[in-house]
């Protein structure tokens, strides 16, 4: 039986264990650039088979929260060429997030102080963290017809950056109510093109911005994260998540994604928030399935060895554990995280959080 601790081989990429460091905006990107301290964070964690970074905005529009850094500008790619680097001189592995949030965003972050744009002109209701602090996000406008293929253009254009500033593989966003998921969702998707409306037109758009980054950079280092069932974000549930899901399964198959990362249940909260068989998800898949949410050593241990999950990914624990493979291969307690200290901020609860002696 294939242990936690085993190497795996990822697509394209071969990882000294299964345990994965999920994706956590952190806000520390002044002028929306990783700097020192993004080194430093990265290069404390590189013991995880694979770094999942904080979401990196794939255009100006994709920006919704405060000092988040993008990877489309070659500034952009610059500065996380030095966080790329340390990683690897520490033998660890590094994807990048691509995110696009879609209507989780607020004029103050949008070129020209425009509406942010999503599948609906509906707002969601929810907050966004700005200079101000934790504010309403603004109403959105929905995306026309002819503006999609820019959106996907977009998101391949990350992916190459991504290449370029040396990133071993990318994970495209599309959970969480972030833009992708705002279009596979009939609770907020209200479109009557060709990008709304049955199941197989709310997953178009997804599938093409999968197609296009592999036809970028190649499947073995494409991979994308999903949440079917989670509501942050206000996203409503669908009126039918498994038969969504299992479509858009079924559709990046043929893809063949290096790997597939699935929340199970409500993002950083209850796993059985909704019934949801990811089973019959995994079955349809043609990729790694990636586990996340709420995992802890015994569940992550047991769902490798059954073969439940090819890797579990951890978000939380490492934030506070930046040593967290050594902990769990030794069943060390584990430290707990500084809420205070999650989003902005300097030092404290970012980089001074201590490994085991």
């Amino acid at each position: 039986m294939p242990s936690l601790f085993d190497p795996i081989q990822l697509g394209d990429l071969s990882l000294a264990n299964r345990i994965v460091m999920a994706p956590l905006t952190r806000s520390r990107s002044k002028g929306l650039l990783p700097g020192d301290m993004a080194v430093e964070y990265y290069r404390q964690r590189a013991s995880a088979g694979l770094i999942i970074s904080e979401g990196a905005q794939v255009c100006a529009e994709g920006q919704g929260y405060l000092d988040t850094p993008g990877i489309h500008t070659p500034e952009q790619v610059r500065a996380w060429k030095r966080v790329t680097d340390a990683v690897h001189a520490e033998g660890g592995k590094i994807a990048v997030q691509l995110w696009h949030v879609g209507r989780i965003s607020h004029t103050v972050f949008q070129p020209e102080g425009s509406a942010p744009v999503s599948s609906t002109a509906r707002s969601a209701q929810g907050k966004t963290f700005t200079q101000e602090g934790f504010v309403p996000v603004s109403a959105p406008r929905s995306l026309q017809t002819a503006e999609i293929p820019g959106v996907v253009a977009a998101f391949a254009h990350a992916a190459r950056c991504a290449m370029e500033a040396g990133f071993d593989a990318v994970e495209v966003h599309g959970a969480n109510g972030y833009l992708l998921d705002q279009f596979h969702r009939d609770s907020i998707n209200d479109r009557t093109d060709a990008y709304g409306g049955s199941i197989a037109n709310r997953c178009r758009l997804t599938v093409e911005v999968m197609t296009a980054i592999v036809q970028a950079i190649g499947a073995g280092r494409s991979g994308i994260r999903i949440s079917p069932v989670t509501p942050v974000n206000d996203a409503g549930q669908d009126s039918d998540a498994q038969a969504l899901f299992n479509h858009l399964a079924e559709q990046l198959a043929p893809l063949q994604l290096a790997f597939v990362h699935v929340i199970e249940g409500q993002t950083g909260g209850p796993r059985d928030i909704a019934p949801f068989d990811y089973a019959a998800l995994r079955s349809r898949l043609n990729s790694a399935y990636l586990a996340n949410n709420g995992y802890t050593r015994e569940t992550a241990l047991a769902a490798v060895a059954e073969g439940r999950a090819a890797l579990v990914s951890f978000g939380r624990d490492f934030i506070a554990n930046p040593d967290l493979v050594r902990r769990l291969r030794l069943n060390a307690a584990l430290q707990p995280i500084d809420r205070a200290t999650l989003y902005g901020g300097e030092a404290k609860g970012y980089i001074d959080y201590p490994a085991l002696a």
